[in-house]
């Protein structure tokens, strides 16, 4: 009976309660115990998964979706040209930086540069379908990282409406019409988001 209460006892201990003990049975040369209080309380899963990488078609998809709205914060996004457009124009007005330095890369890129997230992480044993996929910042995403949303505090806000916020798509289009022979950014990436929203005007999942 004493032993079933101090089980039930360790079952509510914080996770650091839990670590201090441990660390005290190792320093009594208890390791036995202390393997025993982590595999019972604080078990380590180890999960087998797969990931994947999404085309820049199934990522625009999934913002397109979810209206350019950051699924943890609400915000509006931008479709990722429009933003190069602004550095091609603007020039050191408001940096680029092909790897995403901080230094050197202006913070609207971390802040509305839309990409996905899944909301339980593949390596904390979520599945790698829509429903567990949500548009977020870059910076959003590198904050939540692996962590599950009940260690984060973040909640999933309502996607919004492509037809009341398209993330500035309009704008792109006819912005291309006038100046695409004009545009020397010379990366693959600003041609393959031009690609996937040609695609997706095509398949009609935006007009």
């Amino acid at each position: 009976m004493i032993e079933e209460e101090l089980e039930n006892r360790k079952t509510k201990m914080s996770h650091i309660d839990i670590l201090l003990e441990a660390l005290d049975k190792i320093t009594h040369n208890q390791k036995d115990s202390a393997v025993k209080l982590i595999t019972t309380n604080y078990k380590h899963v180890f999960q087998e998964y797969e990931s994947r990488n999404m085309s820049y078609y199934e990522k625009l998809k999934i913002f397109i979706r979810d209206g350019f709205i950051d699924r943890y914060t609400g915000k509006k996004l931008l479709f990722p040209n429009v933003l190069r457009i602004l550095s091609f124009e603007l020039g050191d007005v408001f940096p680029y930086h092909p790897n995403w330095k901080m230094s050197d890369c202006h913070i609207a890129y971390w802040e509305m540069f839309p990409t996905y997230d899944h909301i339980v992480p593949i390596a904390r044993g979520g599945k790698d379908e829509s429903s567990n996929i949500v548009t977020t910042s870059q910076m959003m995403n590198s904050s939540k990282s692996g962590f599950l949303l009940e260690e984060t505090g973040l909640k999933i806000v309502p996607g919004g409406n492509i037809s009341d916020w398209d993330g500035m798509i309009s704008w792109y289009i006819n912005y291309m019409s006038k100046n695409y022979n004009n545009i020397s950014l010379g990366d693959t990436s600003f041609k393959a988001w031009d690609k996937a929203l040609r695609k997706c005007v095509e398949e009609k999942i935006i007009t």
